[in-house]
């Protein structure tokens, strides 16, 4: 008998409501982050467990969600294997983590729409100006490591993993 996952918008709620009381590095609902990336990955080609993905892509990272509660989810096994390949891991080396996005299949996808939404000038705009620079280099810095051209549109490329996408 075949496992009944999540829906898509019951992963949004979860998400939603995992993120609840968090905020973003300029005091808005992390929950519009969250939002913004799963509409990245949307636009860009993704599938719809790309997408899922995308809305739990902090969870396990921020510690809202345990991955004791991913490991049982009611999702797919790619979903989280994604949502892991996108978690960075305490003292963890920036090329372990980028090898790991780029050895999981579909995970890139998430990352860059992560890294758009992220550096995005007008929420950077509202940082403080060291913390606006150190973010910003940081973010090219993954995005060379992930071999993502700096500043393309959504849809400029496929998705590797997914390749018929979009």
């Amino acid at each position: 008998m075949p496992t009944a996952y999540l829906t898509l918008s019951e992963v949004e709620s979860v998400a939603r409501e995992a993120h609840r009381l968090q905020t973003d590095k300029a005091g808005r609902p992390y929950a519009e982050h969250l939002a913004a990336v799963a509409e990245g990955v949307r636009i860009r080609g993704g599938s719809e467990e790309q997408i899922a993905a995308a809305w739990l892509h902090d969870a396990v990272e921020d510690g809202v969600l345990s991955r004791q509660w991913l490991d049982d989810a009611a999702l797919p096994r790619q979903v989280k294997e994604m949502v892991l390949a996108v978690t960075k891991r305490d003292g963890e080396d920036l090329y372990a983590y980028t090898g790991r996005i780029l050895a999981t299949p579909g995970a890139l996808l998430i990352k860059e729409s992560d890294l758009a939404h992220n550096a995005d000038p007008d929420r950077l705009a509202v940082l403080e100006p060291a913390t606006r620079t150190r973010l910003t280099e940081k973010y090219a810095q993954v995005r060379g490591l992930l071999g993502l051209a700096a500043g393309g549109r959504p849809g400029d490329r496929r998705d590797q993993a997914n390749p018929e996408a979009g």
